[in-house]
């Protein structure tokens, strides 16, 4: 019999729930650490192409066992400073193969602390998610922020919780500048 104590009968989250959100804002500060090493913004030369290793997701419910490190491939083209493309593939938080292809329109920017931070919406398909269609393909939209310096970056999305279908969870991309 699972063991119920007095913080989660008051609605208090366990240590176990605060370590990993501890966890998660660790996470970040390293990744925010890994780009202020970039010294000044990217350049502003066209088309970019950035590389990433797949997704962090720092999940809401924390206690439905979700794989959070979402290990891949994939690319990123910026065309133009409102709009890039994207494609890859990575193992999902229910540890199936997902692949990706998805536009960015970010219209809004800021230059903070000598990063190029850009604002919008990325509006991908994706396959793979048991829940979802049998795995198979669907369109969705994502709230994206780019943070880029000049060589490291990041992608931050928030994927929304739908019933029975997706766990949603803040969504970290890292990314690496090569052209």
């Amino acid at each position: 019999m699972p063991v119920i104590t007095q913080a989660a009968v008051a609605g208090r989250p366990t240590d176990a729930i605060r370590n990993h959100w501890r966890r998660f804002f660790v996470v970040c500060l390293i990744l925010f650490a890994a780009t202020a090493q970039a010294g000044n913004a990217a350049e502003d030369t066209l088309p970019q192409v950035w590389l990433n290793p797949g997704i962090y997701s720092q999940h809401f419910d924390s206690s439905k066992g979700l794989r959070n490190n979402n290990i891949g491939f994939g690319a990123e083209v910026l065309l133009a400073n409102d709009h890039a493309l994207m494609a890859g593939s990575f193992v999902n938080s229910n540890r199936a193969r997902t692949h990706f292809g998805a536009y960015q329109w970010r219209p809004l920017h800021w230059n903070v602390a000598g990063f190029r931070v850009g604002a919008g919406i990325a509006i991908g398909a994706f396959d793979g998610y048991p829940n979802y269609r049998d795995g198979g393909w669907f369109v969705a939209p994502l709230p994206l922020l780019s943070i880029e310096g000049k060589t490291f970056g990041a992608n931050i999305s928030l994927v929304p919780t739908v019933a029975r279908r997706f766990d949603g969870a803040v969504a970290i991309q890292i990314k690496l500048r090569v052209w």
